[in-house]
């Protein structure tokens, strides 16, 4: 992870929602295949085919820079700091540490320190949002049986 994200400034978050604008139905109308991109204007045009799957990563990108937001990216098999982990879950670091220390998310050490692989943040983040969708499932069921009008 870089660790000096810089908002884009509004003009390159205005540049973002052009492109994104101009190339997002490049997307929806080939739902398979990979994606053909040609540079322009310089003195020699180039062309390259590119994964579809990178291409709607680049609009992803485009989309959050468009809406004013910093963006990184993480290889699957990174390993995070604590705090980074715990930017990640948007969490404190001591209660990441916490997560960590319970076992409730595997970390290694490396010397003194705890590292967390990214794929094991995601794999807890999305085990911790099902658990949360099913409180909030139960919650509004219970409402509903005791008439409460949610």
């Amino acid at each position: 992870m870089s660790a000096t994200l810089q908002l884009p400034t509004p003009e390159e978050a205005q540049q973002a929602k052009a492109a994104l604008r101009q190339l997002a139905p490049l997307a929806a109308a080939r739902r398979s295949g990979n994606i053909r991109v040609r540079h322009e204007g310089a003195a020699a045009e180039r062309s390259v085919t590119v994964p579809r799957e990178a291409f709607e990563l680049f609009l992803e990108i485009l989309g959050q820079m468009a809406d004013g937001n910093a963006v990184t990216i993480v290889p699957v098999h990174a390993e995070l700091t604590t705090q980074q982990a715990a930017d990640m879950l948007n969490v404190s670091r001591p209660y990441l540490v916490r997560l960590l220390e319970d076992r409730r998310l595997p970390f290694r050490r490396v010397g003194k320190h705890r590292r967390v692989l990214f794929a094991d943040l995601v794999e807890f983040k999305k085990r911790d949002e099902e658990r949360r969708r099913q409180v909030v499932q139960e919650l509004a069921a219970e409402a509903q049986r005791h008439g409460l009008g949610y």
